[in-house]
């Protein structure tokens, strides 16, 4: 990552970031914020205290005029960072009632002002800073995270509650599938240094791919329907063999969120359960799932680097970011980066000469690199300006309560 400090800039880009998250959560009650729908899904009320624990122990906890907020915080809302120390288990988080959202409230106002105190009075250096900014894209991922989890939250409930109204979307089919042919060769892949990255988009390196096509759109809803009504959830010579066996113990024959009501499909959205849209990008489907449909399409998923590579060539195009007003994908089109993460071939590992950040910050994403596999672009719950093509988003293959979908590669003989 490469910053240049301004104090003005980044002290407006901090409060900007934390005024997303309070807007995000404002639409929700107390009770709303609580609660816990499964174990890989945080109460509101967690990300937003989680989130300023993070400020308060990586940036704040090195200045000597900085007292802290409530040292129970510290074991309460840690994620995962062994290095700082014991925390409370991730599947119970909703059994924390105490404290409440008021008084995360306060613990976030409390952050906040002495995170602008410091950089304002210049005792932050260089390091510091590079941590605030950090800080701003590890709480803009939670952003992400907390539309997800509410989603999955409401999901629940038996009468599909409203986080935000909107119309009606657009009934018409999907414009028919196209590909675009890219050269291979030896490419560059990773982030180049400039701007912001995480340290997984790094270090660049070249890799050498062989031609290949690459779809002009993503998979869609009228796409997974042919799926299905071609039986795609019932043949096993389709699925991975961990995939099959997800889908029977599961009962899976549809993707998240998808049901029968009076012989039609429809999905839940946070505006409420809908019928399914045919000219979406199908949304919520798992790493089994799109691998099973590229299989019976006759193709298959792209590789992490051919994907950065074909959107590269696709310029700034964007799809729908989090809108919260919308908080749902757009019509699939052109563009590569927004309405769904796209799964990719490729398991998460490090790039050649990879090194995780000493100290406790180093536990962000190289421990992780086992048992994942890549999502690359953004989704409609992505924060915009968080966005990257470089960026490496990683679920487990059995993952779907993600904004994720795909697009299909051909190799080229």
């Amino acid at each position: 990552m490469t910053l240049a400090i301004d104090n003005r800039e980044l002290v407006a880009r901090f409060l900007d970031v934390r005024g997303t998250t309070d807007a995000l959560a404002a639409r929700l009650s107390a009770e709303d914020q609580t609660a816990q729908s499964m174990p890989d899904a945080s109460p509101t009320k967690w990300h937003r205290a989680h989130t300023t624990w993070f400020f308060e122990e990586f940036v704040l906890r090195g200045d000597p005029s900085y007292t802290e907020f409530d040292p129970s915080y510290r074991y309460l809302f840690n994620s995962y960072y062994e290095a700082v120390g014991p925390r409370h288990p991730r599947p119970i988080r909703g059994l924390v009632t105490r404290p409440g959202i008021v008084d995360i409230g306060r613990y976030r106002a409390y952050v906040d002002e002495a995170v602008v105190r410091a950089l304002d009075a210049g005792r932050l250096g260089e390091p510091a800073a590079r941590l605030v900014e950090l800080g701003c894209h590890h709480e803009q991922q939670h952003q992400e995270l907390l539309v997800m989890d509410v989603k999955h939250l409401f999901s629940t409930h038996p009468l599909g509650p409203v986080y935000a109204e909107r119309p009606a979307d657009d009934p018409s089919a999907p414009e028919p599938q196209a590909w675009h042919r890219v050269r291979g060769g030896i490419v560059d892949i990773g982030h180049d240094g400039r701007g912001f990255a995480f340290d997984n988009e790094g270090p660049r390196h070249q890799v050498l791919l062989s031609d290949f096509e690459i779809a002009e759109r993503a998979v869609t809803v009228a796409d997974w329907l042919e799926f299905m009504a071609d039986g795609g959830y019932t043949r096993p010579g389709l699925w991975l063999s961990d995939g099959w066996a997800t889908i029977a113990s599961e009962g899976w024959e549809a993707p998240g969120y998808w049901r029968l009501v009076e012989g039609e499909w429809t999905t839940y959205t946070l505006a409420g359960r809908r019928p399914v849209v045919p000219g979406e990008p199908v949304c919520h489907v798992s790493f089994y799932e799109a691998d099973a449909f590229a299989r019976w399409a006759g193709a298959r998923l792209p590789t992490e680097f051919e994907w950065e590579t074909a959107a590269a060539q696709r310029g700034d195009r964007r799809g729908q970011l989090l809108d919260p007003d919308r908080v749902h994908p757009g019509r699939a089109g052109s563009a590569m980066v927004g309405d769904v993460w796209e799964w990719t071939a490729s398991a998460y590992l490090p790039y050649p000469g990879f090194a995780p950040a000493p100290g406790a910050v180093g536990e962000y994403n190289g421990k992780f690199m086992s048992d994942q596999h890549v999502l690359r672009g953004a989704c409609a719950a992505t924060p915009p300006g968080h966005e990257r093509l470089t960026y490496r988003n990683f679920f487990p293959a059995r993952s779907r309560w993600a904004f994720s979908g795909l697009r299909l590669a051909r190799s080229v003989a």
